[in-house]
């Protein structure tokens, strides 16, 4: 793998890992919610949230897919890396 596209896997992989952990601390901050949150707003607000975790879950693990395969689209087939399963 060239410095090039060295580069460009570390931005996609920074891109991954920040939105892993905004889906970690909205999870976080969602059952944080459902004992700080005013009464009457608990469940709406409780029930956005989840909804929010889910979206993000989704395109995390969409792009997370998509990361992956380009990596081994550049990897060095050289030293005998395997393909995926």
């Amino acid at each position: 793998m060239d410095a090039e596209t060295k580069d460009l896997f570390r931005l996609k992989f920074y891109k991954v890992a920040l939105h892993l952990n905004a889906v970690i601390l909205l999870a976080a901050l969602t059952v944080m919610a459902l004992f700080i949150a005013p009464e009457p707003y608990r469940i709406p607000v409780v029930l956005a949230m989840i909804l929010l975790v889910a979206y993000f879950a989704i395109t995390f693990r969409r792009k997370y897919h998509e990361t992956r395969a380009w990596l081994y689209e550049h990897a060095d087939t050289e030293k005998g890396d395997k393909k995926p399963p």
